[in-house]
């Protein structure tokens, strides 16, 4: 019976889950990072709607944690999930390219930039 028990608890976690985790690196509240997460929150609305999850991480209340994913600037994206993990630097207004960024949208035709 345990491992039936285990097996549902399991399941509920993994549905609770959302499909998309994705993690925004800012450096307080400068106009830059307000920017970056108003965008992604407006874009994660418009295309994920309730499949996904933000996390904030500031990096002057906790610096250590810039070295786990590798970050040069700020802000930047971390798409965590689904994988492979995949980068965006900047403030996120360039709604397509973040779309293709996050492979949401294919990337264009050659020769043609969104």
């Amino acid at each position: 019976m345990r491992s039936a028990a285990k097996a549902a608890a399991t399941r509920k976690r993994c549905a609770a889950e959302p499909a998309w985790v994705l993690r925004l690196y800012v450096a307080g509240a400068t106009p830059k990072c307000v920017t970056a997460f108003a965008n992604l929150k407006s874009i994660c609305e418009e295309h994920l709607k309730g499949q996904y999850r933000i996390e904030v991480v500031d990096l002057l209340v906790s610096p250590q944690l810039a070295k786990g994913d590798q970050i040069l600037a700020i802000p930047t994206l971390v798409r965590k999930l689904p994988e492979p993990v995949r980068k965006l630097i900047g403030d996120l207004s360039a709604t397509e390219r973040v779309l293709v960024g996050l492979n949401l949208r294919p990337a264009p035709p050659e020769g043609r930039t969104p």
